[in-house]
C-alpha cells in the first residue's frame, strides 16, 4: 500500500512539474528585444528617461524604480494604455503589439509575473 501511495505521489509530482514548465513558456527573444528598444529610445517619450531599470541601464528619477516595483503584465499594460500620474498614455503612439513587447520586456527584466 505504501508503495502504491508513493508511486501515485511521484507520478502526480512529475505531471505537475511538466504542466508548470509547459505553461510558463519563455518569452520570444525578438519580442523582448523590441520591447527593450521601445523602452530605451523608440517610445516617445522613452520609458528610460523616467524609469530606473537595471537591464536597460536606465536611471530615471521621475517614475518608479521598476526593479523594485516588479510590475506584472496587467499593471504595465494598464499604465501604457491609461497613463499614471505624470506618465502619459501611449495608446495613440504605440500599437497593441508594441505595448505588449514593452510589457513583456519590463516583466521579464524585473522578474515580475506574466
Amino acid at each position: 500500500m505504501q508503495r502504491a501511495v508513493f508511486l501515485f505521489v511521484a507520478a502526480a509530482s512529475i505531471t505537475g512539474a511538466a504542466f508548470s514548465a509547459h505553461s510558463a513558456e519563455a518569452p520570444d527573444p525578438a519580442v523582448l528585444e523590441q520591447g527593450k528598444e521601445l523602452f530605451l529610445t523608440k517610445a516617445v517619450p522613452a520609458c528610460a528617461v523616467c524609469h530606473t531599470l537595471a537591464d536597460a541601464g536606465s536611471e530615471g528619477a521621475i517614475g518608479p524604480d521598476l526593479d523594485e516595483l516588479k510590475p506584472d503584465m496587467a499593471a504595465v499594460k494598464k499604465a501604457l494604455h491609461e497613463g499614471v500620474g505624470v506618465m502619459p498614455s501611449f495608446a495613440a503612439s504605440l500599437s497593441e503589439a508594441e505595448m505588449d513587447a514593452v510589457a513583456a520586456y519590463v516583466v521579464h527584466a524585473t522578474g515580475g509575473t506574466q
